[in-house]
């Protein structure tokens, strides 16, 4: 059969002779006859193979046959089967269609399936609802029975199966539900919050007869059983259902109120505990009223032990040792246990001193002891250390003590600085000078190490008093711990900052007017900013080393020059305006050839006299000298400038003004001449000339030149002012080409004279 499988490749049929056969190219007539001779050869000897293969394989083509028969007749009949399936379809038994029935059949038996399960679930929520009602009904009878524990089980298992939420125990049993639920269990929901209200109540009745207090014995009495039912069954309940902390919290409120409070307010010396015997069913505790004297002499160290056999009896009495419980009651009633004892005892035996805070050694250990030993009953866990609050407090003494310390420095600089009145007396000033009335015990004896003391001022008393208190809290400082140094050295800082809040405040008013307060405010400022330049100096090598690196006060001098800078400009200001108040009422010094003008202008004259003599009563005995001058000088230079200005913008001027005008400047520089002499520098020189004195004046105040000059002008003649203006005494004493023009017009008439006068001014140059 290989010819059968193969194919017949028509090149070997043909003669080639060893050559390629091209494809592409026609066969001749005699190839053909030659290929279709050879072809016949070839069908020939393929049919005789055949024949011969289909002889040797004759039983397998028979079984094949055979085989081929059997399925044909199969076929047949299934055809004649599926002709019947088919017309059974067409008409069913019934006449309709067999598919319809089927799916009417199938329809019926998935609607039985349905109602049977909807009647096996709706039996077993019948049977939930029975085993729920009869729990329920158990729980009543439990409460009635006194079989609390069980009740409170019961109670339990009931709010999870019916899904009660946990707000329905407080009452928000009226609150709707999202989702839709058979009534029953609506109903039963509302008698199990009946039955847990009913629980409630007999809990706490039980447990309020259980744990009281006899106002009339002072008596804390705690009984075992009550009317058949165990104290801790009935902790067990309030534990099983959830209210044990509310059922502690009054009992821990009973404790605190009428046995642990008083103890620590040191109303009781004595706390005593009748343990009972066999057959006793009450417990009593009571603790025993202390004379006022013993009261007096309780201390901390006493009041401990006291505190611990209440607690104790309560751990073995009430919550029975069980840590669960009492680790609850601790939670309720520490804090406030913690916090009084804090309040009463620890924070008022830590030491005033710090030489004394070595004796709190044994009050830091008592606290420790205390702890452990509440942490040995459960009362507070010890495991992270952070319910040890006393002790964290008794071993924080020195931070308590400097705290304190500060404080007292604090407030006393503040009632200090409120208390002094900034009058001039020598009870409430000190003159500040050098390093006298310091306490340089610790300084250095080279005083040159010390550069920034003040040179001598007179100071108000909180000033002085204020810087003594500075040097004394540095000092202790300097013989303190790091932590303690510390805070003394904020308390000093704190204290100086606080004359800048509070002096303002204080003396508003005195420094909104010209005062002698205000210049001993400027004295002080200028005072305490420079000792604070020196204190960190002055100071750190004394400190401990911790302090020693951080010690500055040079950052709050600037704050207090520039407070004194803009008091002392204040003060100037105030005076500046006063004068220009008072020189206005000479209406400019106009036609003072009239009486009643030359009076005007001779008393606004005065005023002025009045107000420089004024500054010069208040500020020189409280001004240093060299700051006394040059104010003074500033403010006369001013006047006597405004003077000048409204002089010589006077025009058309008469013989009589002229003369007028002479005398109210002969006037001014009189009455003004014993300030003149305390704004001299050198007064020691008795023998010099009047000319030396004016000359030193002049050079203090330059317009006095120019006022004195203007005096000499208003009776000199043209050509002598003229001459004066050529050779430059004019204007060295401050006037001005066109001043001097402007007033040659105003007293002298227009001639041929002043008109070259005029020319000779106006071709002057300096």
């Amino acid at each position: 059969m290989d010819v059968v499988r193969g194919s017949i490749d028509l090149r070997e049929l043909l003669p080639s002779g060893g050559e390629e056969i091209d494809e592409s190219s026609p066969l001749s007539s005699p190839d053909l006859r030659l290929l279709i001779d050879r072809l016949q050869v070839r069908s020939l000897d393929i049919k005789r193979r055949v024949a011969e293969y289909v002889r040797d394989h004759h039983r397998d083509f028979a079984d094949i046959l055979s085989r081929s028969v059997d399925t044909s007749s199969k076929v047949d009949d299934l055809a004649a089967s599926l002709a019947t399936v088919l017309r059974l379809f067409d008409e069913g038994p019934s006449g309709r269609p067999l598919d319809a029935e089927l799916r009417s059949l199938v329809e019926e038996s998935r609607r039985k399936r349905r109602e049977l399960a909807e009647k096996k679930e709706a039996l077993r929520v019948v049977r939930v609802i029975s085993d729920l009602a009869e729990r329920l009904d158990a729980v009543r009878e439990g409460v009635e029975a006194g079989r609390l524990v069980e009740a409170a089980g019961g109670v339990r298992y009931l709010q999870t199966a019916l899904s009660v939420p946990d707000e329905w125990k407080d009452g928000g049993g009226g609150i709707p539900s999202r989702k839709v639920d058979p009534v029953a269990f609506s109903l039963l929901r509302t008698q199990w919050v009946e039955c847990f209200e009913r629980l409630q109540r007999v809990l706490v009745e039980h447990l309020e007869n259980a744990v009281h207090f006899e106002s009339e014995s002072g008596r804390l009495v705690v009984r075992n059983q009550v009317d058949g039912v165990e104290l801790q069954s009935v902790l067990k309940a309030l534990d099983i259902i959830g209210l044990l902390n509310y059922g502690l919290a009054r009992v821990a409120d009973l404790l605190n109120k009428f046995v642990i409070m008083p103890v620590i307010g040191r109303k009781a010396g004595k706390v005593s505990v009748d343990e009972p015997s066999e057959g006793m069913v009450e417990i009593v505790l009571h603790p025993e009223p202390s004379p006022v004297s013993q009261a007096k002499s309780l201390d901390v160290v006493m009041v401990y032990p006291m505190l611990i056999d209440v607690l104790k009896f309560a751990y073995n009495f009430i919550c029975f040792q069980n840590g669960t419980w009492m680790g609850i009651l601790g939670r309720l009633t520490w804090p406030q246990i913690s916090d009084s004892i804090i309040m009463n005892f620890l924070s008022k035996v830590v030491p005033s001193e710090a030489s004394k805070v070595a004796e709190y050694q044994g009050i830091l250990k008592a606290t420790e002891e205390f702890e452990g030993s509440l942490g040995d009953i459960l009362f507070i866990p010890m495991t992270d250390g952070q319910n040890e609050k006393l002790t964290r407090f008794a071993q924080n003494v020195e931070v308590h003590f400097a705290s304190r310390k500060k404080n007292e420095i604090v407030a006393k600089a503040r009632k200090l600085l409120l208390s002094c009145d900034f009058s001039l007396s020598q009870e409430n000033t000190r003159r500040s000078e050098s390093l006298e009335g310091t306490n340089a015990d610790n300084l250095s004896n080279n005083k040159e190490d010390i550069p920034f003391w003040p040179n001598v001022r007179l100071v108000s008393r909180a000033a002085s008093q204020l810087m003594k208190l500075v040097r004394e809290t540095l000092e202790d400082a300097s013989v303190s711990s790091n932590m303690v140094a510390l805070e003394f050295y904020h308390a000093a800082r704190d204290s100086l900052l606080l004359y800048l809040v509070i002096i303002p405040v204080k003396l508003e008013k005195q420094l909104k007017t010209v005062s002698q307060a205000a210049i001993l405010v400027y004295n002080d400022l200028l005072h305490l900013s420079q000792e604070a330049l020196g204190l960190a100096f002055e100071y750190r090598a004394f400190a401990p080393s911790a302090l020693s690196e951080l010690m500055v006060f040079v950052d709050i001098a600037p704050n207090f020059q520039q407070l004194a800078a803009e008091t002392l400009q204040k003060q100037i200001q105030l005076t500046d305006l006063n004068i220009k108040e008072a020189l206005d009422g000479a209406n400019g010094f106009q036609n003072t050839h009239q009486r009643q003008n030359f009076e005007s202008a001779k008393f606004a004259i005065d005023q002025v006299v009045f107000v420089l003599e004024k500054v010069h009563i208040l500020w020189e005995p409280v001004l240093i000298p060299a700051t006394y001058r040059r104010t003074l000088c500033s403010i006369l230079d001013r006047v006597f400038s405004r003077i000048n200005e409204d002089v010589l913008q006077l025009d058309d001027l008469g013989a009589d003004e002229t003369l007028q005008l002479q005398r109210l400047i002969y006037i001014i520089l009189e009455n003004l001449s014993t300030l003149f002499e305390t704004i001299r520098i050198n007064k020691s020189e008795d023998r010099r000339s009047d000319s030396d004195v004016w000359f030193e004046l002049e050079n203090l105040i330059p317009s006095l030149c120019k006022l004195r000059k203007l005096a000499d002008l208003l009776d000199m003649s043209l050509k002598s002012i003229t001459a004066a203006w050529e050779d430059g005494s004019l204007a060295s004493c401050g006037f001005s080409k066109l001043e001097v023009l402007d007033f040659v017009k105003a007293i002298f008439a227009d001639s041929p004279i002043r008109k070259e006068c005029l020319s000779r001014i106006e071709s002057a140059y300096f």
